[in-house]
């Protein structure tokens, strides 16, 4: 995998850009000046980065995946990932019937919903899964494969022992 060089993604002008970073010579990024990339992070081929989206430190975002950061943003807490093939949104039309669906139609036809998104810290999202607009994906939680999550996650803080018999 071809990476940008230093120079390259400086000229990008990025919001903030960190040390180590690799992003794809094949991913496309749009809006960088409103993009925040922390130190240790990688973004593989074929990804396409849109809107405000902030990567905190060892973030990886692997092959084929879409981060649709909008104006609402798409936070990537340290040390987060997605698998290949991922789909976030902070915007999305309601495909109910009771409104017009596409951006050709203007905005007075359409009902939209919009929510920032958070992917916590040590949070890992499965291949080919889908992230809708609101969500908040907390610390230390892994999605499966090709899942679809709508409403935000919650982790009991309560200690988990396992005993294992002998």
């Amino acid at each position: 995998m071809a990476y940008l060089t230093r120079k390259q993604l400086e000229d990008m002008s990025f919001k903030y850009l960190g040390e180590n970073i690799k992003i794809s010579e094949k991913a496309s990024l749009y809006d960088p000046d409103q993009m925040v990339v922390g130190d240790n992070t990688r973004i593989d081929d074929f990804c396409v980065v849109s809107g405000k989206v902030s990567f905190g430190r060892n973030v990886h975002i692997a092959v084929f995946c879409n981060i649709a950061g909008g104006t609402e943003g798409i936070v990537f807490d340290d040390f987060s990932g997605l698998a290949c093939g991922c789909h976030i949104f902070t915007q999305s039309d309601d495909y109910t019937g009771l409104a017009l669906t596409n951006p050709t139609v203007p905005n007075k036809y359409k009902k939209i919903t919009k929510g920032k998104v958070v992917i916590g810290r040590h949070s890992i999202v499965g291949t080919h899964s889908v992230i809708f607009p609101g969500v908040i994906f907390s610390e230390g939680c892994s999605l499966g494969a090709m899942s679809m999550l709508t409403k935000s996650t919650r982790i009991s803080h309560k200690r988990v022992v396992h005993r294992v018999r002998l």
